[in-house]
């Protein structure tokens, strides 16, 4: 999952979700708030940002007003409209540091479609290495189409179960699982299973203009 300008974390209305990440205090991002404050940064109407990314306006308008949460992919085409990495749309006031020592209950996490993703590597500067946990509900999934990336991929499942399609070969992970494979390789993933999966991921683009995240997330 490069450095953006600093802004403060919205306070968003709790939305229920079925999945339980042991710490019920952690801020959850708005979305859809953060999609407006970056579309006005780059002067973008929702027209054009519905242009560039291929999206419906109508959509768009939905996500900034938190109408509705947007799924994995409509979320990669935004952040690629936008040329954002995923952790744009984690930032807070938290200054940049040599060192990020993230508490559990400090995590910011983003609610994407049939899932959250946190960042634990927040306010860390010239960020080479992007770690995340990732939780899925039952059978979700990136999606039809494979995604390529730079440098390395690394996850390691802590509950659930995670199939990893690469190329023509797919892999199972069941709790205490790890997988580790050059990104360039055309790679999906889905839960399988009939309950939530939680799993670390970290990743490690070699391109600085790479942003993985965006073709995983879209965050």
């Amino acid at each position: 999952m490069a450095a953006q300008t600093s802004s403060g974390v919205r306070k968003r209305k709790q939305r229920n979700v079925t999945i339980s990440n042991g710490s019920q205090s952690a801020p959850e991002v708005d979305v859809g708030s953060r999609l407006r404050e970056l579309r006005t940064e780059r002067d973008l109407s929702l027209r054009a940002l519905a242009e560039k990314s291929g999206l419906n306006i109508n959509t768009l308008g939905l996500i900034e007003n938190g109408k509705t949460s947007p799924s994995v992919s409509t979320l990669q085409q935004v952040a690629l409209a936008l040329e954002v990495p995923i952790t744009a749309f984690f930032e807070t006031n938290v200054p940049e540091s040599n060192i990020a020592h993230v508490k559990t209950i400090q995590r910011s996490r983003v609610a994407f479609e049939h899932g959250t993703l946190e960042d634990l590597g927040v306010g860390l500067k010239d960020r080479a290495v992007e770690p995340f946990v990732v939780r899925l509900e039952p059978f979700a999934t990136s999606g039809h189409n494979p995604i390529v990336h730079t440098g390395y991929e690394f996850v390691f499942c802590l509950e659930g179960r995670i199939a990893y399609m690469i190329e023509s070969q797919t892999y199972l992970l069941e709790p205490g699982d790890s997988l580790l494979f050059e990104s360039h390789l055309p790679h999906r993933w889905q839960n399988v299973g009939e309950v939530p999966s939680q799993s670390l991921l970290v990743l490690f683009p070699t391109d600085a203009r790479d942003r993985p995240t965006k073709h995983h997330f879209g965050l």
